[in-house]
């Protein structure tokens, strides 16, 4: 886990302050990599890709521009990770990158202060297709994630940091990252910290894998549950770390397991190799495990913290 943790540290000390800004009319910070074509706009780089598949490589910036993706395989790489950086522009009132082609691919970018009218504003809308997202902070919005549903399509995310995501001023919550119907996602090596309401990873996937990850909830103000498989789902949950802070909207489990729909079988669910605890000086009652669905999920050799318990059948 100590590894993890450098992942994660790293991934939020990033500095901007060499990064200049580009505003959507300046001089053409996006090149598409095949054609070696510089782009002032986006929007253009990816129209310029169209129906085909392209890599757009992101200059060192900090970036007032958003962009919509409707077709074809298209990849935003950072120059430098961490030194691309989407700062508060959303496109169709929703995200900086508004997703709907066939797959995108997300590495080594920075989404900053996303908010929009209906509280939902995020780094990442995802409407369709699969996604893949390495080495990216998500940080200060009201959400990093979000997806609609696409039983066919895969989300992957891999060393990427959530930080002070997620709100309940809405009509609904907000999360850290919020993954609709999909068909599976995986999250590893990644860390989760002081969440700002909602859940920090809530997903409808039918199957899922989160591996190797942090929750770190010490600093948290009105979070919720740290993985809500909200219609359940199979897969696993291993070797990741969580702790729990003192300000919590609901502070009655760790993982929570089909707790709105049983749409998914969750049978064969492994939680296992897990270190879950209170902060310290939080003194309370907690479930590591709550589960609604019936089914047979599976409790490994997990380390648990003085007050939790370990599996609560709801």
């Amino acid at each position: 886990m100590k590894t993890i943790l450098a992942l994660a540290a790293t991934a939020t000390t990033l500095t901007f302050a060499a990064a200049p800004t580009f505003a959507r009319d300046e001089a053409a910070p996006y090149t598409v990599v095949e054609s070696g074509r510089g782009y002032t706009r986006l929007q253009d780089a990816i129209d310029a890709i169209g129906d085909g598949r392209g890599t757009i490589r992101l200059a060192p910036a900090r970036y007032a521009d958003c962009a919509v993706q409707t077709q074809g395989d298209v990849a935003y790489v950072a120059a430098v990770p961490g030194q691309a950086v989407f700062d508060g522009v959303t496109c169709e009132g929703k995200a900086a990158l508004v997703l709907r082609g066939r797959a995108s691919r997300v590495d080594g970018l920075v989404f900053a202060n996303m908010r929009v009218s209906d509280k939902n504003g995020a780094g990442i809308r995802l409407e369709h297709g699969s996604l893949s997202v390495s080495q990216s902070w998500f940080r200060d919005s009201e959400q990093g994630i979000l997806t609609g549903d696409d039983p066919q399509g895969v989300v992957q995310i891999d060393k990427s940091t959530f930080t002070r995501l997620g709100t309940c001023e809405g009509s609904g919550c907000a999360h850290s990252i919020y993954i609709g119907n999909y068909g599976a996602l995986s999250v590893t090596r990644s860390r989760f910290e002081q969440g700002t309401g909602g859940h920090y990873a809530k997903t409808r996937a039918a199957k899922i894998a989160i591996l190797n990850c942090s929750f770190d909830d010490s600093h948290g103000r009105q979070s919720n549950y740290m993985i809500d498989l909200s219609d359940g789902a199979t897969g696993k949950i291993a070797g990741n770390w969580f702790v729990q802070g003192r300000d919590k909207e609901n502070y009655s489990a760790f993982i929570a397991v089909a707790a709105e729909h049983q749409n998914h079988t969750s049978g064969g669910l492994l939680i296992d190799g897990n270190d879950a605890r209170f902060a310290p000086g939080v003194e309370r009652r907690s479930a590591f495990v709550a589960d609604w669905s019936g089914d047979a999920v599976k409790l490994g050799q997990n380390a648990i913290g003085p007050g939790l318990t370990r599996y609560e059948k709801r």
